[in-house]
């Protein structure tokens, strides 16, 4: 019975387990967070060049998650699903992601 009583040795031991993994969370949720951000900006470049400049205005006011759905077509057939995307055709980023014909890949995500 040797973990039978609450002591402070235990609870300092608890306390510090539960310190690393919120640190390691916190770590993990702020990286995603600047990659969400670096897509965007690459997104919203790549508006200005694709897409007609009113279409691109409209384009910017895109959740994140579309966005980041929507890096993932190509050139070809940004314009239609960004317009699709804006009349609210898609319920979910997943539901782009499958109207997708042509893929484009992200391969330099961390």
């Amino acid at each position: 019975m040797l973990y039978q009583y609450p002591s402070w040795d235990r609870a300092q031991w608890l306390l510090m387990a539960v310190v690393f993994i919120a640190m390691n969370v916190a770590a993990r949720v702020q990286a995603l967070k600047a990659q969400d951000r670096v897509i965007r900006l690459e997104e919203r470049f790549r508006y200005e060049e694709l897409l007609p400049r009113e279409l691109a205005e409209k384009a910017t006011k895109l959740k994140t998650s579309q966005m980041i759905s929507l890096r993932f077509a190509s050139d070809e057939e940004l314009a239609e699903l960004v317009q699709k995307t804006l009349n609210g055709d898609f319920a979910t980023p997943k539901d782009i992601k499958l109207a997708i014909k042509n893929w484009r890949g992200d391969y330099l995500r961390v």
